[in-house]
């Protein structure tokens, strides 16, 4: 009885071995999926709305002790104090809780308590004493534990929430822009390369001009007539990325329309279109993988440039490059406003570039 041959993998399942095999893609996809995960999920997790302020935490640096410390208690029991019309007398700290002491020329109104724990430093105050002419209150207040890890910017927002709902604006303009460019290029450069003459001479020369517009330039030509933000991001972004993938599919197509298995298609008398969908462009799809693989991380790259020239995202929306932007104007009183957002950025490009070089290798046939 003779044994049976062994079965044989496909290009596909190699192409995964192959990858599983290389440490540093599997190390880099490892970082995206966290980071990925961290954007979705990680600002609920914080305890800090992106948007809430914290007028008494401004341009706090990074740090795991809790907040109020010492330095930041009392100016905002001055401050929460001028606002009751009182003023601070005694302000003793035991653990969670405040022993707390108001006095005032006049009566002071109970009702003005509220601005304690309004201002989210604090909880409900509770009068412990007062004085028969009211103008001495003696308050237990607790006092709340916030954790800023990567500090606060020049308003009081946590810089982790800011950065993380950042990465949702920034991830998704390079995923999306990404995917116009695999739409538009590969279409535009299959029909390209497989048409072939002038047809292909004329579609190539469109690309030229469009290459030849300076992006910035186009980019402010598009602010003057609409309004800057997500939108318009997206719209210049795919409008313009698509044109590498183009050539690349169109280089493939070329090398492609003369092959066996194509010319069999055509003599069966499948049309133009059935032999692009079927056999040319599953064909591309390996460089294809490989340059949108790296393509992302140039489109974030560029979304943080146009946001950084104030050009991109808009308030309140926010995205890593705004932030890095914020940063800049910062940088010597709160360089932490920089450092943060820009290591999320930094992170993600390099993982996203590790990646692209370990598919250009699991991809490649000549590979054992």
């Amino acid at each position: 009885m003779t044994a049976a041959p062994p079965r044989r993998r496909s290009p596909g399942r190699l192409a995964l071995e192959r990858l599983s095999r290389d440490r540093g893609a599997m190390a880099a996809l490892a970082v995206l999926a966290a980071l990925a995960l961290a954007c979705l999920i990680g600002p609920w997790l914080t305890g800090h709305p992106p948007e809430r302020t914290y007028p008494d935490l401004r341009q706090l640096p990074p740090g795991l002790a809790a907040q109020p410390d010492a330095a930041h208690l009392r100016p905002a029991l001055d401050r929460l104090a001028f606002r009751i019309r009182a003023e601070v007398a005694e302000a003793s700290r035991t653990g969670g809780s405040l022993h707390l002491v108001l006095t005032a020329r006049t009566p002071i109104e109970e009702r003005g308590l509220v601005y304690l724990p309004r201002s989210d430093l604090f909880g409900e105050a509770r009068v412990v004493a007062r004085d028969p002419d009211g103008r001495r209150l003696t308050l237990a207040v607790p006092v709340r534990r916030l954790s800023f890890p990567l500090g606060t910017d020049v308003h009081g927002r946590d810089l982790l929430s800011r950065s993380l709902v950042a990465g949702r604006v920034s991830l998704l303009i390079g995923l999306t822009a990404t995917l116009v460019a695999l739409l538009v290029g590969v279409a535009y450069g299959a029909v390209s390369g497989f048409a072939g003459g002038r047809v292909d001479a004329a579609m190539m020369r469109v690309v030229d001009i469009l290459y030849a517009l300076p992006f910035v330039f186009f980019v402010i030509v598009l602010v003057v007539f609409f309004r800057a933000g997500l939108a318009l991001v997206l719209i210049a972004i795919g409008a313009v990325e698509w044109l590498d993938m183009a050539r690349i599919v169109r280089a493939q197509t070329l090398s492609l329309r003369r092959r066996d298995f194509v010319r069999a298609a055509e003599a069966l008398g499948l049309s133009a279109a059935a032999i692009l969908a079927r056999h040319v462009v599953p064909n591309t799809l390996g460089p294809v993988t490989v340059a949108a693989t790296l393509l992302v991380p140039r489109v974030i790259l560029l979304e943080s440039f146009l946001s950084f020239l104030g050009l991109g995202v808009q308030e309140p929306e926010t995205s890593w490059g705004v932030l890095i932007a914020e940063g800049a104007r910062s940088l010597e009183s709160a360089p932490h406003m920089l450092a943060g957002p820009a290591a999320f950025l930094v992170a993600t490009l390099v993982a996203l570039n590790v990646l692209g070089d370990g598919l250009a290798d699991a991809l490649d046939p000549r590979a054992d």
